[in-house]
């Protein structure tokens, strides 16, 4: 007998798949409802053909108070605007709810207007939620009933500057190209994102305004960093899963190579899912459908107070980078193994 209950929401598309593929498995949570959009009524392996035999639920579309019925914990794949009233279904019920929009990331509501091109509609809860990023806010995860999962390309730039800002050695700007698999746009197809018009193309777009620049700059301050700005520049490739982000960050003059080198190697020892490469740079083909995110330093030249460190990372942005992220937090929220159904290390190549 399983002890906990879920409900997934937005669980036709490319993430909702990865949460329900974890959760059908899972050995302590009951996958109870799906809802969705779009095939209302159907089974499962009709928009997820890989859970062929493997479910008899069906999508549903039922209404915030329904969706949240009977359940401990709800996992949202919705758009930010149709997050809001689930979560205060959830909060009225007393269930658990991790939102993977961008509904609750930011503190600033000014932040979420000029990133997000809308007024909050519920700025009030905001405090609320806890970023779930694990390695992060752990311990606040595992207190708070309400957790917002961060955004792919902001897990990945976020994990290997974190341990420049805990030391204090982050200030000023940093600049951080970023190359995205196409699942990151979704499901549905757009003009830039249709596979004959991204597969043999690299594209920048939304450079230096991408909604997920102040997550990251609030993560860097929150660990310890001085003022940070960050200039990001997002790029589509013609690859289906994985990110790939490349930072150039300025820290004190005196640090040593070896320093620069072992703050991410101490950092992250013990850490379930994140790995420092041992004589390579990360890649996405050793990430790709998998939970981990690799990170790694090189130290550069000095020049006045500064010196340059160039810090590469990479994850799959629909695992660690969404869903993936979403069942850590979940597990650490209910109490259970942190890494419950998610040490599969993925296929290669």
């Amino acid at each position: 007998m399983k002890r906990f209950r879920a409900v997934v929401l937005g669980g036709s598309g490319f993430a909702g798949a990865e949460l329900v593929r974890h959760l059908l498995f899972h050995p302590e949570v009951e996958l109870i409802r799906v809802g969705a959009a779009d095939h209302i009524g159907e089974l499962l392996s009709k928009a997820l053909p890989h859970l062929e035999g493997r479910t008899t639920l069906r999508f549903e579309n039922p209404g915030p108070e329904e969706a949240v019925a009977g359940a401990h914990i709800v996992l949202m794949g919705l758009p930010q605007s149709a997050s809001i009233p689930v979560v205060e279904a959830a909060l009225a019920a007393g269930a658990k709810v991790i939102d993977m929009s961008g509904a609750f990331r930011l503190r600033s509501p000014e932040q979420y207007r000029r990133y997000y091109g809308d007024v909050h509609p519920r700025p009030d809860l905001l405090a609320r939620f806890v970023y779930g990023l694990p390695e992060l806010n752990r311990d606040s995860i595992r207190e708070s009933p309400c957790v917002a999962s961060p955004g792919c390309f902001a897990t990945a730039i976020e994990l290997p500057l974190l341990p420049f800002a805990k030391k204090g050695w982050l200030a000023g700007a940093i600049q951080t190209v970023g190359v995205t698999g196409s699942s990151g746009s979704g499901v549905q197809p757009s003009a830039t994102t249709h596979h004959p018009t991204r597969a043999g193309n690299l594209r920048t777009y939304r450079p230096l305004t991408h909604q997920h620049t102040p997550e990251i700059e609030d993560a860097l301050r929150s660990a310890g960093a001085g003022e940070v700005r960050l200039d990001f520049v997002p790029v589509s490739a013609p690859l289906v899963r994985g990110i790939l982000a490349t930072s150039f960050a300025q820290v004190p003059a005196e640090l040593t190579d070896a320093e620069l080198l072992a703050c991410l190697a101490d950092a992250y020892q013990g850490e379930p899912f994140v790995r420092v490469p041992d004589g390579r740079l990360p890649e996405v083909v050793a990430v790709s459908g998998s939970n981990y995110a690799e990170v790694s330093a090189v130290p550069g030249p000095r020049a006045g107070a500064t010196r340059l460190v160039t810090l590469f990372s990479c994850l799959d942005n629909l695992v660690k980078g969404g869903a993936g992220q979403a069942i850590q937090n979940m597990n650490l929220m209910l109490g259970l193994p942190e890494a419950l159904t998610l040490e599969d290390p993925g296929a290669y190549p």
